[in-house]
């Protein structure tokens, strides 16, 4: 009984260890395709995405620390650039 309990456990720690990295494969990819210049809401719906984050946890997802701060570089990239047009 308790043999499988252990295994159990083990096989559930398996399975969450292999959502993060596959969560933390794409939040790399939103980070690098956001760097490329596309845009967050095209990138979410990307084949890549949607066949790996269930729409449900897209929301968790994008807490991501590193993610956010990507969104912050690229926004304020964007209204250097749109506030350069005045000059």
């Amino acid at each position: 009984m308790a043999e499988k309990r252990l295994s159990e456990i083990i096989m559930k720690f398996f399975e969450e260890m292999a959502v993060d990295v596959l969560e933390e494969r794409v939040v790399q990819y939103i980070i690098r395709e956001l760097k490329n210049g596309r845009k967050l809401q095209e990138i979410l719906k990307d084949p890549y995405v949607t066949n790996r984050i269930p729409e449900e946890r897209i929301t968790d997802l994008l807490a991501n620390k590193e993610l956010i701060e990507t969104l912050e570089k690229e926004i304020q990239k964007t209204f250097e650039k749109d506030l350069n047009v005045f000059d």
